[in-house]
């Protein structure tokens, strides 16, 4: 699985993020960054622009690349994850698939107790912003 993140902060050093999970599971609801799977024909920066739309409303561009992270679940996965900024849209759930729940702008003292859907995300989500303030 090949796919892409957006690390989005505002100016109160808060990083965008959704609470996702099967509609009538609530046990499912865990927060994460906007990603998601790259589509065919796609460039991972044009992946990360869409996830970031279709789950947060917002449009944005890239700024960097931030690194990538690989490894295996229950699929060996390679995600690419890019500082992102707000250039329009509005903050609002639009997710196609019907499992993003909430979309909220968190900050370090939220983030440390948060549910995430990929438990290592924390550690370098607190690092980037205590890099960023």
């Amino acid at each position: 699985m090949l796919g892409s993140a957006g690390i989005c902060v505002n100016d109160k050093n808060e990083v965008l993020m959704v609470l996702q999970g099967k509609p009538r599971d609530p046990n499912s609801k865990l927060w994460s960054v906007p990603s998601g799977v790259k589509d065919s024909g796609e460039t991972l920066e044009e992946n990360c622009i869409r996830e970031v739309e279709e789950e947060t409303g917002y449009k944005v561009k890239v700024v960097r690349k931030i690194f990538i992270k690989r490894g295996e679940n229950d699929v060996q996965f390679e995600v690419h994850y890019f500082e992102v900024a707000v250039i329009g849209g509005k903050l609002q759930a639009q997710d196609p698939d019907d499992l993003i729940h909430k979309v909220e702008w968190k900050n370090s003292d939220e983030i440390k107790d948060l549910t995430f859907s990929y438990p290592e995300d924390r550690e370098f989500l607190l690092r980037y912003l205590k890099d960023k303030s």
